[in-house]
């Protein structure tokens, strides 16, 4: 059976995969101030993290319609599977929800599935190289979905900010936690529960809270020669090759996966950011 994975923006592909007709993306649209961005190949990240740093408002997302689904839909491919932005961070998973009815509704039914990924950046790419592998194997429709709900749900993400600017502009931080933060050099490890955001610890410097994110990686890990670990980075090479490092210590996965982020992550992590999935 023929297949297509489309993601969301958020679904940060390696440079091959963007190349590769089996993956489609879906831009959101970036908004600072005044100016919107459209999170597509033309996104320009050196410009648009100077253009985040100088306004004092925090960058919005707006989702895609559910009309730009639905036409990514309607191709020759018999299974479709979606990936997107948790729930809890975008209405991306809606408005695909909502293309798959409106589809439906016009050309009757289709293999479609849209998986809302409880992550966002390397856990989306992580969920759409374990569809690819599952397809590429021959496994049938109802089976790869069966499977990808479940990978999802074993799947850890975790994240180090460099820099908490976004978070106090969005009020997730007070002005007050930030500057300790800031002025302590904290930097905190994040994790996600079903999609929502938790703080899972911190520690003093960039090094040492990205070296206890793998240890919460390992921590976390069943069978990990089995796994693969992604790891998305904004503007911060030398923190996702660190990483890359470091999980090697600890575990032998079976592939380590690096990428850079697109527009969406790119809001979120915020300039020197690295989300890890595993």
């Amino acid at each position: 059976m023929s297949y297509k994975i489309i993601g969301d923006s958020c679904l940060d592909l390696t440079e091959d995969m963007k190349k590769d007709s089996r993956f489609q993306m879906i831009p959101l649209t970036l908004q600072v101030d005044d100016t919107q961005v459209i999170d597509d190949d033309t996104f320009d990240q050196a410009k648009f993290l100077k253009m985040v740093k100088a306004s004092p408002n925090c960058p919005k997302t707006a989702c895609p319609s559910p009309e730009t689904f639905k036409k990514a839909y309607e191709c020759p491919e018999e299974d479709i599977y979606v990936i997107t932005l948790s729930s809890h961070l975008s209405g991306t998973y809606n408005s695909a929800v909502l293309a798959k009815r409106l589809y439906e509704e016009t050309h009757g039914p289709k293999n479609i599935k849209v998986i809302d990924s409880w992550s966002a950046s390397a856990g989306e790419l992580n969920i759409a190289l374990y569809i690819a592998e599952l397809c590429e194997s021959g496994m049938d429709f109802e089976q790869v979905c069966q499977k990808a709900e479940t990978f999802k749900e074993e799947m850890k993400t975790y994240f180090v900010l460099e820099s908490l600017d976004t978070l106090r502009k969005n009020g997730r931080l007070t002005g007050l936690q930030a500057f300790f933060a800031t002025t302590l050099n904290i930097k905190p490890v994040m994790g996600a529960i079903e999609g929502v955001i938790i703080k899972e610890d911190q520690a003093r410097g960039t090094h040492k809270a990205l070296a206890k994110m793998c240890d919460y990686a390992k921590k976390n890990i069943k069978n990990p020669e089995e796994k693969r670990a992604v790891i998305a980075h904004c503007n911060n090479p030398q923190g996702a090759e660190l990483v890359r490092e470091e999980l090697l210590k600890r575990a032998a996965f079976k592939e380590v996966v690096v990428t850079n982020t697109a527009g969406v992550a790119t809001v979120y992590a915020n300039d020197g950011g690295v989300i890890l999935a595993c």
